[in-house]
């Protein structure tokens, strides 16, 4: 019975030094993250209505909204009567073991601010990274976010892709499209140089400056190839790409040009 009486009254006691501040910490977590939320909503539509870069735009709402979560945090273990100066000595260090356990983590943060500030790339450009390419769909503070054509998602980490070589196809309006076709040996080469033009030429989306560019390429083992560099716009460049492929195939059937396939030819001798 006495333990019961002491029991209680240690309850009491502890109820009343502490009840007090314990639900005002509670309630300062609870309506701080409220706010917090809200925040990271009015500061989304701002980056919206301010068109700032959408590369930039998770960023800064996650930063924003971690540093104030720390911050309600902070403010209700002080209210619980937590030694500020003392718990945050605590967790430097603690920041400190985790850094070093998370060093790879770091350098995907480290990478991604080098990202949002140099700009090597943006959301919606079409580049190639890291062994994978696709369309930059998000730009994390960890991560970078790909859409390949086929729909495939791809997540690459921001610390080497900060730090390795990158192909951004997406930066220049325009680009070259790179062509070999093959006549056979006896063809009329004067011939296929008339057709190629034409071709070309026929193609309005093909920019007309900087010219076409046309020349025998090589002798090949099996035929004589020609190199065709035509400049288009960028969006244009696989229509133009596969558009001619198919053209040049019709058109060298109907001219009398050959598209020969490599083949070896067998000389039997008779031995004495």
């Amino acid at each position: 019975m006495e333990d019961f009486e002491f029991s209680t009254d240690v309850f009491l006691d502890f109820a009343y030094s502490y009840g007090p501040n314990l639900l005002k910490a509670i309630a300062v977590l609870v309506l701080g993250l409220w706010v917090v939320k809200i925040i990271g909503s009015f500061v989304k539509k701002v980056l919206n209505k301010s068109n700032v870069d959408p590369s930039l735009q998770g960023f800064l709402r996650t930063l924003v909204t971690i540093t104030l979560k720390i911050m309600v945090y902070i403010t209700a273990l002080g209210m619980l009567g937590v030694e500020m100066t003392s718990f945050i000595a605590i967790l430097g260090a603690a920041g400190l073991a985790v850094g070093l356990a998370l060093s790879g983590t770091l350098q995907n943060f480290a990478g991604g601010v080098m990202i949002l500030f140099f700009k090597p790339m943006k959301v919606g450009d079409f580049i190639e990274a890291q062994g994978h390419s696709g369309t930059v769909k998000e730009i994390q503070i960890f991560v970078t976010i790909l859409t390949t054509p086929d729909n495939k998602t791809i997540i690459i980490p921001n610390g080497p892709l900060a730090t390795s070589s990158m192909t951004n196809y997406s930066t220049q309006p325009t680009r070259r499209v790179d062509w070999t076709f093959g006549i056979g040996y006896g063809d009329d080469v004067d011939k296929a140089y008339e057709v190629l033009k034409r071709l070309i030429d026929a193609d309005e989306r093909i920019l007309k400056d900087p010219e076409p560019f046309f020349a025998v390429k090589e002798l090949g083992d099996s035929s004589v190839n020609f190199a065709v560099r035509a400049w288009v716009n960028a969006p244009d460049y696989w229509a133009v790409f596969f558009r001619m492929n198919e053209e040049v195939y019709k058109t060298f059937d109907k001219e009398g040009l050959s598209i020969p396939f490599p083949q070896t030819d067998v000389h039997l001798h008779k031995a004495d």
